[in-house]
């Protein structure tokens, strides 16, 4: 029997067969996808209701932390809905009908592909390719929790583009490992990176091999997997943990150029040390095979320190950049009991008193702030060149971080990316980006209302920031806007309040 989220996509595919005939879909114009998405709710409403309290508004600091901020409507809608509801919807991302989105971000065709097709594209296309498809959904999925859980499971398990085959290789570890993972199970996603055809190659996992009886095993993967991907690096592991854990991953390869699924991952056995192990005090016995793998995964996820390591950077990524150590206890209790399922985790963060309590006191990093002035304003985009490269200008460049880290949640690091925030606000509020349209005057008008009639400093605050603003805040943008050019006045304030401080935090 169909899924849900299978039968409300067709549903959404008839309305949009029933707009444009099928013929001009398949054709992939831009310009009616744009038409049909808008003509089917993908655009300003008419009427959009603003927060009127001198305090961000609790639902506005929901959407903005657990997702890329509100699309113009959805303050009202989630309202209604309640905080509760929307938060248990979002947690089941399949029942969410994301077909105005898909016809956006589904275009890209290798996004889908085997890893081993992919080697017949040039590599400016397949980094466009999953470049845009992230940036899109991003912008458009009403999925907007998981998509935030994607790009933190992205820089928690990074693999950068650019070293070796692994532009050939993500779109397919996104798929498979990040996306398929990002609102499930722990374990079952560390298992998924640790074969990843990309990893390997990232981490020089296919590298690690025990041809000969003196040979020594390579360590990267297996560093990595006890510092940055379970316990962390002060969670009690030792070289010699790191050593073992690395003769476990012994033996896993890739197929090569001229092979069957070339680019797929396999198990040679002749290339595996297949002696006893000792990883974190736990013994695996000799005669283990491939099936090390699991021993040592089991072994590493369910270790103390990594439910504390991994809820310290979920706590981090929806609360504080300095997480309250009570609220990443609560959480790896959680974590713990409930085997590494992430959306009991995730769902007691977002209920927490701490959550409530930070609202406005994180740092956007660029790929969300692009992405929050682009809802905010209900943008029309297909994420081409000329929106990508701000993100590459500021340095935030999806899956292109050269070492394993990932990108930081850290604010210093991106305050010098602040005058190309200024820059892309003033382009986008005058409509000249370029593949990006914003319908000024729409806006204005659906923030209005008989209280107040024109659009103002005060109303563009309350809709981008969530709150009133405050005297300071009124006396410099009346300041600094020109208010004698009416013309562009209201362009003008919107550009410089999208490149104020308030909106760049969250």
């Amino acid at each position: 029997m169909p899924s849900r989220s299978n039968q409300l996509s067709r549903r959404t595919l008839l309305k949009i067969g029933a707009l444009i005939g099928g013929g001009s879909l398949l054709g992939g114009c831009e310009h009616v996808i744009s038409e049909t998405t808008q003509r089917l709710g993908l655009t300003i409403p008419e009427k959009v209701v603003v927060p009127n309290s001198k305090d961000i508004d609790p639902i506005f600091h929901l959407l903005s932390r657990a997702g890329y901020g509100p699309w113009p409507g959805d303050l009202e809608r989630v309202r209604k809905q309640g905080a509760k509801a929307w938060i248990a919807e979002q947690l089941q991302p399949e029942t969410i009908d994301d077909g105005l989105c898909e016809l956006r971000s589904r275009r890209f065709e290798t996004i889908n592909m085997r890893p081993g097709d992919c080697y017949e594209f040039k590599n400016e296309v397949l980094r466009d390719d999953i470049t845009r498809h992230t940036l899109l959904k991003a912008i458009y999925s009403k999925r907007q929790l998981f998509e935030t859980m994607v790009e933190f499971w992205t820089d928690h398990l990074n693999i950068n583009l650019e070293k070796g085959d692994c532009i050939y290789l993500k779109a397919s570890d996104d798929k498979e490992v990040v996306r398929a993972h990002a609102l499930g199970n722990f374990k079952a996603m560390i298992k998924a990176s640790c074969l990843s055809p990309a990893m390997l190659v990232y981490l020089d996992g296919k590298e690690n091999k025990r041809a000969q009886k003196n040979d020594v095993p390579n360590e990267n993967y297996a560093r990595e997997l006890l510092e940055l991907h379970t316990l962390g690096v002060s969670g009690g592991y030792t070289q010699k943990d790191v050593f073992e854990a690395a003769r476990c991953l012994t033996g896993w390869r890739l197929k090569e150029k001229g092979e069957f699924n070339k680019g797929s991952a396999y198990f040679d056995a002749a290339l595996h040390d297949d002696g006893k192990k000792v990883v974190l005090g736990q013994v695996i016995t000799a005669g283990g095979g491939e099936k090390d793998v699991d021993r040592l995964i089991d072994i590493v996820t369910k270790h103390p320190s990594t439910a504390k390591f991994v809820c310290t950077k979920l706590v981090r990524h929806f609360v504080s950049d300095e997480p309250q150590p009570e609220l990443v206890d609560k959480a790896a209790k959680i974590f713990a009991a409930e085997n590494g399922e992430i959306k009991p985790v995730v769902k007691a963060i977002l209920t927490s008193q701490e959550f409530q309590q930070s609202r406005g006191t994180k740092f956007k990093r660029p790929f969300r702030y692009i992405v929050t002035s682009l809802r905010g304003l209900g943008a029309d985009t297909h994420a081409k060149a000329g929106l990508t490269e701000y993100l590459t200008r500021m340095g935030h460049g999806p899956f292109q971080y050269p070492t394993p880290d990932g990108y930081t949640e850290e604010m210093l690091p991106w305050l010098g990316t602040l005058l190309w925030r200024w820059n892309f606000a003033l382009v986008l509020a005058c409509n000249e980006l370029p593949s990006v349209t914003v319908s000024i005057d729409g806006l204005a008008s659906a923030i209005t209302s008989e209280r107040e009639p024109k659009a103002n400093a005060d109303l563009l605050v309350r809709h981008f920031v969530g709150r009133k603003a405050t005297i300071d805040e009124l006396n410099i943008l009346d300041s600094f806007h020109d208010t004698k050019n009416k013309e562009n006045n209201f362009a003008e304030l919107l550009g410089l309040v999208i490149s104020s401080p308030a909106f760049q935090r969250f």
